[in-house]
């Protein structure tokens, strides 16, 4: 009871994850606080949060403290932590006495960014904070041999950024990071729904439709969906339908930068590793892996077997979570 508890967070654009390594993923909340902008009071944190978004009076804010995979709002970040250490030490009922935390970061963060991950998470009382690339985070969640020297390719499309990597022997040999994510997605699907038929949604109904109806630039049986809105001429609700192509079409730019970023990190990869990525593929992870299509599009582009991680959502923050047992290796790889 007594022992040091060790927990890996990922601290995402869209979702805060919390891994133990004796409970597997304890708390998996939506990275959005509900503030009352006068007495600068956290009401709400998470889901009950998220379903806040666009639906609040005009004290009450319904916000996110992280964009593009870093913190935006230092104080909001700290509370939101606090809140959720709170939450864990209620549902999984071990008290968290000074963890030892492992975060990850996304590798294309700067210097002044990673030190502030590091102190809001410090500021909650962590008593040791280790920080840890997400890409290598992802790869260690996604079951990859990443200790041993051979060419492991993760590409991990987040909420707010993508991270592409080739790790060898505990390292990342090469990298690119892009702040496109799903995110990106969901804003294409409400300009292209503004621009073609003055109807304004939320964050929300986009990210339905990007999940029920979206699909990447791939041949497939159409679908349509009912969107409610807002119409711009006449100001008011409106309900129109639209189908799985044009869909399609609006996302398929913010695809194409995801695939540059996959094409330079193979470009720079060492001769060597080059042959091993041709047998053992890519992995895919993240939220943005699971958009319909995504798999057989990018086996299709890059020519290599792609295939999704056991558990896209969750392998990072698993992977930060069991990062903790060769951390002092993957720190030394980073120095």
């Amino acid at each position: 009871m007594f022992s040091n508890t060790e927990i890996g967070i990922d601290l995402g654009t869209a979702n805060v994850l919390v891994y133990s390594k004796n409970k597997g993923i304890i708390l998996n909340e939506p990275s959005v606080v509900a503030i009352d902008t006068e007495t600068k009071n956290v009401l709400a944190v998470g889901a009950e949060a998220k379903s806040m978004i666009g639906k609040t009076p005009g004290r009450i804010v319904a916000m996110r403290p992280l964009k593009k995979g870093v913190i935006a709002d230092f104080d909001v970040t700290t509370n939101m932590l606090k809140h959720i250490m709170k939450k864990i030490t209620k549902t999984s009922g071990f008290s968290l006495r000074k963890p030892t935390v492992v975060v990850c970061t996304p590798s294309g963060s700067t210097t002044v960014e990673r030190r502030a991950i590091h102190d809001a998470v410090k500021n909650c009382g962590a008593k040791e904070v280790h920080l840890i690339e997400e890409p290598v985070a992802a790869a260690i969640g996604a079951d990859l041999p990443v200790e041993e020297p051979v060419a492991n390719v993760v590409v991990d499309i987040g909420g707010g950024t993508t991270e592409v990597a080739i790790i060898s022997f505990g390292g990342v040999v090469s990298c690119n990071s892009i702040r496109i994510g799903g995110d990106n997605f969901d804003d294409d699907i409400v300009q292209h729904i503004r621009k073609k038929y003055n109807l304004l949604i939320g964050e929300r109904t986009a990210e339905q439709i990007k999940m029920e109806i979206g699909y990447a630039p791939i041949e497939h049986e159409e679908k349509t969906m009912d969107v409610r809105g807002r119409d711009l001429v006449t100001g008011l609700p409106k309900t129109i339908n639209v189908n799985s192509y044009e869909i399609q079409g609006a996302i398929k730019e913010s695809l194409l930068h995801v695939l540059e970023a996959i094409r330079a990190t193979l470009e720079d990869c060492p001769a060597e590793l080059s042959g091993d990525i041709v047998d053992r593929g890519v992995i895919i992870c993240g939220g943005g892996a699971l958009l319909n299509g995504m798999q057989e599009w990018l086996s299709e582009v890059i020519v290599v077997p792609v295939n999704i991680a056991p558990s896209p959502l969750e392998a990072v923050a698993i992977g930060t979570g069991r990062s903790l047992t060769f951390i002092d290796k993957i720190q030394k790889a980073l120095k």
